[in-house]
């Protein structure tokens, strides 16, 4: 047997009034269009996955000559150029 728990749902009147309206004209419930509409969203951003960061790396072979012996502090000025 399968546990339910109830909720109170806050909706602006003129959707309230569109999804009963739908309800009604589909012979089913607030109940029934409430899940089912939840289902499809969770299934949606499951299937959408982890967010990922695309690859945004560089070529290159590390630091500019001029920095090779650079501290953080001056390469940092440098990148920030006094907007720190």
């Amino acid at each position: 047997m399968t546990h339910m728990l109830k909720t109170t749902v806050e909706l602006p009147d003129d959707l309230l009034r569109e999804a009963q309206d739908l309800a009604r004209a589909e012979g089913t419930t607030m109940k029934s269009l409430l899940e089912e509409g939840l289902r499809e969203v969770i299934a949606r951003h499951k299937a959408r996955g982890p967010f990922a960061l695309r690859d945004a790396s560089v070529t290159g072979h590390g630091l500019s000559p001029e920095f090779a012996d650079a501290t953080w502090a001056e390469i940092r000025e440098a990148s920030y150029g006094g907007r720190l």
